[in-house]
């Protein structure tokens, strides 16, 4: 991961967010609440910009941040993303219809493990962006792969952990250590797919980007 130095440096470069953005950045902050640090938020929007995905699923809405960066971002993508905390999804809510991004982002409330056959209709997607709960990254990937276009992307936040993933002895917090263990082996499985190609770039908590390249050889 970058150092913080480095990091400070590079979000002094990014442009000043428009004042419904900054609001939402002030509320997580205060709240607590995870979203995607704004380095790799900036990667992830020059990923997808690139790609021009036209159908977007998200796992893990938080408060909305991430849809409606990307609303905003790809104003022609229709954005489907899911949470199942119920005062996060309400919230975003709120801040996707403050946004007038309604157009674009349908925010279903449930847990993704479960809502898969209501979220079906709407595939298949170009994208699909995992930023939820960490010891379950892999079943997310295989649930909702087969909804992804031939060639379309999936990309994973948080996939350093904390740096907790290349640490050779347990952390004292035994919990941090059993996901930054699990999300390891989701790494080490991404990694090994003959059907991705996949890069991990360090940045914020660590961005994964897989590429399908087709059927499974």
């Amino acid at each position: 991961m970058l150092a913080k130095d480095v990091v400070h440096y590079l979000q002094q470069l990014r442009p000043a967010p428009d004042p419904d953005i900054a609001e939402m950045e002030r509320y997580a902050h205060e709240q607590r609440v995870p979203i995607m640090d704004p380095v790799s938020m900036e990667v992830l929007l020059f990923v997808l910009k690139t790609a021009k995905p036209r159908r977007i699923l998200e796992i893990g809405t938080a408060i909305g941040y991430s849809a409606i960066r990307m609303a905003k971002a790809l104003p022609e993508a229709r954005i489907v993303t899911i949470e199942k905390d119920r005062e996060r999804y309400e919230r975003a809510r709120f801040y996707i219809g403050k946004t007038n991004t309604g157009r674009q982002i349908e925010a279903v409330f449930g847990d993704a493990l479960a809502v898969e056959a209501g979220v079906a209709a709407a595939a298949p997607f170009d994208a699909l962006f995992i930023d939820a709960a960490k010891g379950q990254y892999k079943r997310f990937f295989t649930l909702y792969e087969p909804f992804l276009a031939e060639g379309g992307l999936i990309i994973s936040d948080n996939v350093l952990f904390k740096g907790l993933v290349a640490a050779e002895t347990p952390a004292d917090n035994k919990r941090l250590w059993n996901i930054a263990q699990k999300i390891r082996r989701y790494n080490e499985w991404l990694m090994a797919r003959s059907d991705y190609d996949t890069v991990i770039i360090p940045v914020g908590d660590g961005l994964a980007i897989s590429k399908k390249r087709g059927e499974r050889e």
